[in-house]
């Protein structure tokens, strides 16, 4: 349940929302291990625990990775509006200085 309204959060770009759905589904996923240490203990952990589980593993990776997509391509956005100091991307003098220091361009 908290995974999934982590999941809408972020698509739904809710900063406060993903903190807050953040934050209880680690305290879920904390008092998950606990159970699944206490099922290991007895010697048997139930099958829909393990099930639960791996689904839970499952979906925090795919959100783990469409995060890590859309900050990579922030990164890439922001490079491209602001790009660092020395870099070729844009200058004061245009095109002209980019092309002297890396060769003639043409379209």
């Amino acid at each position: 349940m908290h995974l999934a309204a982590l999941g809408e959060a972020l698509r739904a770009r809710d900063t406060a929302g993903v903190e807050a759905h953040a934050r209880e589904l680690q305290r879920s996923l904390a008092s998950a291990v606990e159970r699944f240490a206490r099922a290991a203990r007895s010697g048997t952990v139930p099958a829909s625990l393990r099930v639960r589980l791996a689904q839970a593993t499952g979906h925090v990776a795919a959100q783990r990775e469409a995060l890590a997509r859309a900050t990579a391509a922030l990164d890439l956005a922001i490079d491209v509006l602001l790009p660092r100091e020395g870099s070729p991307l844009y200058s004061t003098q245009g095109g002209a200085a980019r092309a002297a220091r890396t060769g003639t361009l043409q379209a």
